[in-house]
């Protein structure tokens, strides 16, 4: 850590997910999305990011439960009749998945109450861990995230799921709009869309910090704490 006119500022990796404020957020990762069942790849989206990130990033989950680090899971959510649609959402659903529709009607997907919005097997959400529906790409819009992280004395969002360059940057970039410091778990994100995907990350490891999930798990074991964080 360094300190800039009065001011502390976390510099190092294991300053910033130290397990006593830092949360573990999960995007998105819901059977609609990366699921073989699912409603996007029931449309021919390409899913062949998930398969190699799933694991990595059920790994880290229950590296997290044993660390003590508060886990958050975002649920994103449609109300049916497109009662959460406002036009300007839809519209923005025809360009974003128009390489889906087919020139059809604004895609569907987790609806509330159906099978699609439930988060995948290995990501459900134990009693004791938080979840938040969310109705917009990022996590923190119109959503109680905020009030979660701060009340549980949060510092630091880890950010991981999908998709990278839609959902998960969106709650990446709002998450530094509101004071918290970033880390990209970046072997945890992913996309239907590669090309998508590495753009995103171009553009996140110039403002985020980016690490592998391998390496925050590390940081988790007991004894690695940095000294001298509070």
């Amino acid at each position: 850590m360094i300190e800039i006119e009065g001011k502390v500022v976390f510099t190092e990796l294991v300053e910033l997910v130290d397990p006593a404020h830092a949360a573990l957020v999960l995007v998105d990762m819901q059977r609609d999305f990366i699921d073989e069942d699912g409603a996007f790849a029931g449309l021919g989206a390409d899913l062949s990011m998930y398969p190699a990130m799933r694991p990595r990033l059920a790994a880290l989950l229950e590296a997290a439960r044993s660390a003590g680090v508060l886990i958050v899971h975002i649920q994103m959510s449609a109300l049916p009749g497109r009662g959460s649609d406002s036009p300007a959402q839809l519209r923005f659903n025809l360009r974003m998945h128009s390489s889906l529709r087919a020139d059809g009607p604004a895609l569907r997907y987790t609806e509330v109450g159906s099978p699609g919005r439930e988060f995948a097997a290995e990501f459900l959400p134990r009693p004791d861990e938080l979840v938040v529906p969310k109705w917009r790409s990022s996590a923190f819009f119109g959503t109680n995230l905020d009030l979660l992280l701060r009340s549980n004395g949060i510092k630091t969002v880890l950010v991981t799921g999908c998709t990278t360059e839609g959902c998960v940057e969106s709650t990446a970039r709002d998450a530094l709009f509101s004071d918290y410091y970033v880390v990209v778990v970046e072997d945890c994100v992913a996309s239907d869309d590669r090309r998508q995907h590495e753009a995103s990350l171009l553009l996140m490891r110039h403002r985020f910090d980016l690490a592998g999930s391998a390496e925050v798990a590390r940081l988790w074991l007991p004894g690695t704490a940095a000294p001298g964080v509070a």
